[in-house]
């Protein structure tokens, strides 16, 4: 873990642009640490963008657009580690698109859940990747 998934209007950016924004917040998440420690192993961290072609938003009109955010992480961690995760991402999201925020309708979201490790299953061979 970490899992983000990106959902998004399909007005609202291009696959270069949402390509360039992946990248980013997966290196952002790589960056992530609590004291000297890496907050997550880089064989967990996958991002992904899926765009919305049927939508609906807010009164209907077509300039409106949204981005949500929906970040999966293993449990455990602590609460400022969390926020700090959060802070960090959806200050990279509000920067991307901050120029479409100032010209028409833009919902901006980010959630943070926690995955339980009772109820998940992995079978991973990144992580072995990086142990060298």
């Amino acid at each position: 873990m970490p899992h983000l998934t990106l959902e998004y209007s399909a007005n609202l950016a291009d696959e270069k642009s949402i390509g360039q924004l992946c990248n980013t917040l997966a290196q952002c998440l790589a960056a992530q640490r609590d004291g000297e420690q890496r907050v997550y192993p880089l064989g967990g961290i996958r991002v992904r963008a899926l765009r919305c072609d049927q939508y609906y938003i807010a009164d209907g009109r077509p300039d409106a657009a949204f981005l949500h955010a929906n970040l999966k992480i293993g449990a455990g961690r602590s609460g400022a580690v969390k926020k700090a995760t959060g802070d960090a991402l959806f200050a990279l999201i509000k920067q991307h698109f901050a120029a479409e925020f100032e010209q028409h309708g833009l919902a901006l979201s980010l959630e943070i859940g926690e995955f339980s490790e009772a109820g998940s299953w992995k079978h991973n061979n990144l992580h072995a990747r990086f142990k060298t």
